[in-house]
């Protein structure tokens, strides 16, 4: 899945110090550099101070103390005034005169304030929660004393009570405009409230002693006072019991008793108002492009045909004589495949297998990232619902980046399917690309911690299909793991655009999920329901991994014994993540340097 990066989907932030917003008079000359690098600069920095949550997940620990209501009437109405005068900036510059670099972030910069713009249109303060993404969740790991809010000193441990303190407003306007969006047709599904439910009551207890909420007081520093640690102890105690445990009560009895009765039968947004023109938008937003919900549905299907051509060579390979569907459940439920005795066990064979990557890494790189690295086993309170996944570090390093692999029980953990997992959400893909944008200094800070579905899940995709390459895949059933891993991206063409244009049901898409690739049950739920919560996000990889694939083609045959895969690589990641028409652009002027 996606790594936890920096996602503006639904507002960003004001600007409160408007010194230099747009350049003067002297700084309009369409070749000034330092004058749209000044804009961006200034863009970024009133960016953090009104959207807090994604300063703390870059590690600007400034605004810490800070929730923001996302939701409101007022912080909208701000995020409009914000991006429209930032578009309106951005426009005086003349983009041919400008220098490749600053070419590339005014396309992207200008695209950016404009797809921001035009998302207010479809009202998504009115569903700012579903089972998959929401604060009731992000929260919870924020406060769980491992995550991106950081409990080192006094103060750290005092600005989360400040946080506290907005989280409470903020679920009280969700509530309300949860309330608003019912009345006007805007509600999820009722198969996904169902899933929110249990998540609510995780944040419950009876005491604040034994509240997730609490975890941060039990690893206080031994360098705090006696003073401050009964005193942050006492106002932990009181925030938990009259602030975090209300909050969650409320919005568990809202969801039980309203929502859930009115939530609606049909799976597919396009039974909201607005949905077919929402969901083509969500189309542009994630895969960067203007590909109709047609013409990736029928892209999924040639897919999955392809694949499985693929998947039958492995069976055949390994001699297994019954047909496909019956290999898939051999992999998933013989013994032979789930060999682990404790967690640690997993961890270590992960371990093992970056230890297996690493000579053939300098073939394929010639850049590296300096920022550290971590395996670590997903926290407990979010293990059961969760999928393996990278958390970015942060950029003075005093958080690594971290691959988070769940292991609910370990008995079952099926191993085929490690190596692909780990090329994917690891090295040498998310923790290479994000790493490498965030360590470029001549970015500016917008690209640096920017993310686009297309180019960032592309290209984790694609670094799957290195794996031979890589010194993986030698066992066929890793290899199966992989092929395994692709078809579920281009079944997500199919089932995602089925669901959100064609009417398909939440069963008919979980049928085809299971008909085409190993799964259980159980996984191909949470993945339909997934897709049914974010529409067109899971359409990313695939098609970020399709156009990454074509341009490796393209220069392979364009530039024949002068194409240098270490080199394509490298200019593919230097510049991070952006639209794939200004990759295009930008690759196209790397071939012909070549």
């Amino acid at each position: 899945m996606k790594p936890i990066v920096v996602i503006a989907l639904l507002i960003s932030a004001f600007c409160m110090s408007c010194n230099e917003t747009s350049p003067s008079t002297t700084e309009t000359t369409v070749n000034d550099s330092a004058a749209i690098n000044r804009l961006f600069a200034n863009y970024w920095e009133d960016r953090m101070k009104l959207y807090p949550l994604e300063a703390t997940t870059a590690g600007d620990n400034r605004y810490n103390h800070i929730f923001q209501n996302e939701v409101s009437v007022a912080f909208i109405n701000e995020a409009k005034s914000f991006y429209s005068r930032y578009l309106d900036s951005v426009k005086i510059y003349d983009r041919e005169k400008l220098n490749d670099n600053d070419r590339i972030s005014f396309d992207i910069f200008k695209r950016e304030m404009m797809m921001q713009l035009e998302r207010f249109n479809y009202r998504e303060e009115w569903m700012p929660l579903n089972q998959f993404w929401g604060r009731q969740i992000t929260f919870g790991m924020l406060g769980s004393g491992d995550g991106d809010q950081p409990f080192k000193t006094v103060k750290d441990y005092d600005n989360f009570l400040g946080r506290i303190d907005g989280f409470a407003v903020y679920m009280d306007t969700v509530i309300s405009n949860m309330r608003t969006g019912m009345t006007k047709g805007y509600i999820l599904p009722r198969s996904l409230i169902v899933k929110m439910i249990p998540q609510t009551k995780d944040m419950l207890s009876a005491d604040a002693k034994s509240n997730h909420f609490y975890a941060p007081v039990k690893k206080m520093p031994d360098s705090f006072s006696v003073a401050d640690k009964s005193r942050l102890t006492a106002a932990y105690t009181k925030a938990i019991n009259e602030k975090l445990i209300p909050a969650f009560t409320k919005l568990s009895s809202f969801l039980q008793q309203e929502y859930l009765p009115k939530g609606r039968s049909s799976s597919g947004i396009d039974s909201i108002p607005n949905g077919n023109e929402y969901y083509q938008y969500l189309i542009r937003y994630w895969t960067t492009t203007n590909q109709s919900a047609d013409e990736i549905y029928n892209t999924g299907l040639k897919e999955v045909e392809r694949i499985k051509s693929e998947m039958e060579k492995i069976k055949t390979q390994v001699g297994f004589t019954g047909d496909l569907k019956a290999f898939f459940n051999y992999i998933l439920t013989d013994k032979k495949f789930s060999i682990f005795k404790t967690p640690e066990e997993v961890l270590e064979a992960f371990r093992a297998i970056q230890a297996k990557e690493e000579p053939y890494l300098k073939k394929l790189f010639g850049r590296f990232p300096t920022t550290k690295f971590e395996i670590r086993r997903t926290e407990a309170f979010r293990e059961q619902s969760a999928s393996a996944e990278y958390n970015q570090a942060t950029e003075d390093g005093s958080r690594p980046g971290i691959f988070y692999t769940p292991i609910p029980d370990v008995t079952k953990f099926n191993y085929t399917g490690m190596e692909t997992l780990f090329a994917h959400e690891a090295i040498p893909g998310h923790h290479y690309q994000i790493s490498l944008q965030q360590e470029n200094k001549s970015l500016p800070a917008f690209r640096r911690f920017g993310w686009y579905g297309a180019y960032g899940e592309g290209w984790a995709l694609y670094t799957e299909s290195l794996g031979s390459e890589l010194g993986l895949y030698t066992d066929p059933y890793q290899k199966m793991g992989n092929l395994g891993d692709e078809m579920l991206r281009a079944v997500r063409l199919v089932v995602d655009a089925g669901i959100h244009t064609k009417g398909w049901s939440r069963e008919k898409a979980i049928d085809y999920l299971l008909a085409n690739l190993p799964s259980s049950e159980q996984e191909a739920v949470a993945a339909i329901e997934r897709y049914m919560a974010i529409p067109a996000q899971a359409l990313s990889y695939k098609m970020g991994a399709i156009f990454i694939k074509q341009l490796r083609e393209k220069y392979t045959q364009q530039l024949g014994t002068k194409f240098n895969i270490a080199a394509f690589h490298d200019e593919l990641l230097k510049d991070g993540c952006m639209p794939l028409d200004v990759l295009e652009r930008k690759m196209e002027a790397w071939g012909k340097k070549q």
